[in-house]
């Protein structure tokens, strides 16, 4: 048995993307690691940063993005896809910039693999999410925030990265730009990976963080888009987390590779514990008071059961 890690990015050491320990976690049970890594600005040092872990199973593809030809985050998807491409892998893993493996849960990811590779019909695994807020002690775990995510696909040249690559599906005859189509596509039929993904994409000092917010926006919204909401301010100034002492707090540990990365926290001054919500230009889904309740409702009377969930995938238990 054979497993790929891949992943794709731009941009990403510019941005506050810990991209390198999300490679380096993962390294161990991999046997090649691919990086799609789009035409980053000049003063980007991602490249030298993912070459600097000095491993013979990466392998870095240099790509060019056009948000223009695949709007509205597909380009994402695109990228991912391109990734995907080069694999060699029985099992592909794929992790964003931003994600990070437990080294605790390698073996048991290894271990499923090992297990579900002869049953052909699980196409996947399935991952539960840690999402970090502010720092590295506060955890989102309301409506708004998806529990868990496919993160390993079989090597099937059918399944493809979905929508704005946060997912895949089985896309028989695709025809390569459509990333967000739902017609004459399929969920993948998965199985329980028992591993868990710190996604650290909300984990910036708050000056980084609307700059992340701006790149993100334009890949989704296009550059003009964004240039006029410039204009307006919208990226201006400071981040607010709002009131951390409202978001749950993470009792584990970190994965070790991002012990270096979390030593470098220095914004715990710009964070504050007191007020209201978050008083930003840019609109936070999980602070609307639609969801707020949704989620004391969800987490109060339903035990923890999530109203309308979105899951695409269907799960197996094997």
């Amino acid at each position: 048995m054979k497993i790929s890690g891949f992943t794709m990015g731009k941009n990403a050491q510019k941005l506050y993307y810990p991209m390198k320990q999300s490679v380096m976690s993962i390294l161990p049970i991999v046997d090649e690691f691919i990086v799609a890594l789009g035409d980053s600005d000049a003063d980007d040092k991602t490249k030298e940063e993912i070459l600097s872990i000095g491993s013979p199973k990466i392998k870095i593809i240099d790509t060019v993005w056009d948000i223009e030809k695949y709007p509205r985050g597909m380009e994402h998807a695109h990228q991912t896809d391109i990734a995907k491409h080069y694999c060699k892998g029985d099992w592909l893993f794929y992790l964003q910039s931003d994600e990070v493996i437990h080294e605790d849960d390698l073996p048991v990811i290894k271990k499923r693999c090992e297990e579900l590779l002869p049953i052909n019909e699980i196409e996947g695994l399935l991952f539960d999410y840690i999402h970090f807020w502010g720092d590295y002690n506060h955890y989102q775990d309301g409506h708004c925030w998806y529990r868990r995510e496919i993160r390993i696909i079989r090597n099937d040249p059918d399944i493809h990265s979905w929508e704005s690559a946060q997912s895949f599906r089985r896309i028989p005859h695709f025809d390569g730009i459509h990333y967000r189509q739902k017609e004459n596509t399929f969920k993948l039929k998965v199985a329980l990976a028992n591993a868990r993904v710190f996604h650290y994409g909300w984990v910036r000092p708050p000056e980084l963080m609307n700059r992340k917010i701006k790149h993100f926006n334009i890949n989704h919204k296009g550059v003009e888009a964004v240039n006029e909401l410039d204009k307006k301010q919208h990226y201006a100034g400071n981040f607010d987390y709002g009131n951390m002492s409202k978001v749950a707090m993470f009792k584990g540990t970190h994965p070790k590779v991002m012990q270096e990365w979390i030593n470098n926290f220095s914004w715990g001054d710009k964070l504050r514990f007191d007020g209201g919500r978050i008083v930003s230009k840019n609109t936070i889904k999980h602070e609307r008071t639609k969801y707020i309740i949704l989620s004391w409702i969800e987490k109060n009377l339903l035990g923890g059961k999530r109203l309308g969930e979105f899951k695409n995938y269907i799960l197996i238990k094997k």
